[in-house]
């Protein structure tokens, strides 16, 4: 036999592939990294920090609030007294 190129053994291989199987790679949803100027990533860290800063704050206010037993409830003191006011009763 003639001897083969390695692009020729690419491309055999890939027919191959091809031929045994439906698989394709996914297409590329993303774009590819960009550089990013020192002030553009101080930035970006500082509002994920931040971000992360409020979900911990969050969730220890939340794990706090059940060691408690703290139970948080509507309260409408005007909404509750003004709406059994306006109930319309018929008294005939």
């Amino acid at each position: 036999g003639s001897p083969i190129t390695a692009e020729e053994r690419r491309l055999r291989d890939k027919k191959h592939l091809n031929d045994i199987t439906a698989a394709r790679l996914p297409p590329l949803h993303h774009s590819p990294a960009k550089l990013l100027s020192i002030e553009e990533s101080i930035a970006i860290q500082i509002q994920q920090k931040e971000a992360y800063e409020e979900m911990q704050a969050k969730l220890a206010a939340q794990k706090l609030a059940e060691r408690l037993n703290i139970k948080m409830l509507r309260f409408e003191p005007e909404g509750e007294a003004s709406m059994q006011y306006r109930e319309v009763r018929d008294e005939d």
